[in-house]
């Protein structure tokens, strides 16, 4: 399948939720499939932290080129794109297409950097009601999206409630525990302390904030995977335990990477830091801080998804100790308590919370057959 990103751009300022004004903005998408003639078929992907618009298919000529959910969207897959049309939006604020701090801000002049509005999950929902408002999509047959994605998918519900007719939330919370939002400050520490970061101006010293993005990655990275995964991978193995004692110049040390498992996570954190943005990084995980639907109801969750009205499919994954089973459940009781239609699906896999982009059998299965029960009119 192979895809054209697109871009939208949107004169109309944009409240946000932190009494901020964003002055004209571009959003960058993808779509996949064909939006029939009654546009009952349209399905809105949310992205997690450090994804894009591209959600499934290839671009020509491009080598590896995959969207981030490519085994899950597709012709003949779980989200069959014979019969839906398929959405992937890329958030305000991200580096990958759509308005954020490396783009330049209208009214000044100067790149935005620290300077872009501080947005929410809450404000990523507006802009895509109004993509959607200008590709002439009033109702979505589904929203979906894991992790952060799925707070998107569920805020949905909420803001507009007419708007939504089925809800797939993945491996996701109706907020974050203190453990996460600790995780999260650790890492934007790791960034703002980076003498190359220059108070998020680094743009203009012509450096980037390298080492923190790294150390940032490697902690996020480490809250992806089940600890029986990272065992299984890597296990105590050295570097170069292939080798003999005898072959090898082994020795102690502070500095280097000796155990497999710090030569991975140091790979994954030098290649995170040649693409992402450190602002948007910020920006993005303050956004997963915020949410928190059930914080104007004293923190009520039933109370907070009374307002919903599609009709729900939640996943999670045994092993996911950042996004845990108990988190979903939660949302489901919350649910059942509104008497709302909710279907639940723990899957049990070691993948920890990496597992929601992963192929396992049960996963796919159960999101192909919800798909299969939406009906959709011609």
């Amino acid at each position: 399948m192979i895809v054209t990103p697109q871009s939208m751009p949107f004169a109309e300022p944009l409240q946000l939720q932190s009494g901020a004004m964003l002055h004209g903005y571009t959003l960058s998408y993808e779509t996949y499939g064909t939006l029939n003639a009654s546009r009952s078929n349209a399905v809105l992907i949310c992205h997690a932290l450090n994804a894009s618009h591209h959600v499934a298919g290839v671009y020509a000529g491009q080598d590896k080129s995959e969207g981030w959910w490519h085994n899950m969207i597709g012709p003949g897959k779980p989200l069959d794109t014979r019969r839906f049309f398929v959405i992937g939006v890329n958030n305000l604020g991200s580096c990958f297409g759509s308005t954020g701090p490396m783009h330049t801000d209208p009214h000044t002049g100067k790149v935005y950097g620290a300077d872009f509005p501080v947005v929410t999950v809450e404000d990523w929902v507006h802009a895509q009601a109004r993509l959607l408002d200008a590709l002439g999509i009033e109702t979505l047959a589904a929203v979906m999206g894991g992790s952060l994605g799925g707070m998107q998918a569920l805020s949905w519900t909420l803001q507009y409630p007419n708007r939504v007719r089925h809800a797939l939330v993945i491996a996701s919370a109706p907020n974050l525990t203190a453990e996460n939002i600790a995780f999260n400050e650790v890492a934007r520490r790791a960034i703002t302390t980076d003498p190359d970061f220059h108070g998020g101006h680094f743009y203009a010293h012509g450096t980037v904030p390298k080492r923190g993005l790294r150390i940032a990655r490697m902690i996020g990275h480490i809250t992806y995977l089940s600890d029986d995964v990272m065992n299984e991978k890597f296990g105590r193995q050295l570097i170069a335990a292939s080798q003999s004692e005898a072959d090898r110049a082994f020795f102690y040390s502070t500095l280097d990477a000796e155990f497999q498992i710090e030569s991975y996570l140091r790979y994954q954190g030098d290649k995170f830091a040649e693409y992402f943005d450190a602002n948007t990084y910020l920006l993005i995980t303050r956004a997963l801080d915020y949410f928190d639907p059930a914080r104007a109801f004293g923190g009520n969750l039933s109370q907070a998804l009374a307002r919903a009205t599609a009709k729900f499919l939640l996943v999670s994954f045994t092993t996911d100790w950042r996004f845990a089973p108990k988190r979903s459940r939660e949302m489901v009781k919350a649910l059942v308590d509104n008497q709302r239609d909710v279907s639940y699906a723990e899957i049990n896999a070691p993948h920890g919370h990496d597992a929601f982009l992963l192929d396992d059998a049960r996963y796919m299965g159960v999101v192909r057959s919800y798909f299969e029960s939406i009906e959709v009119t011609a």
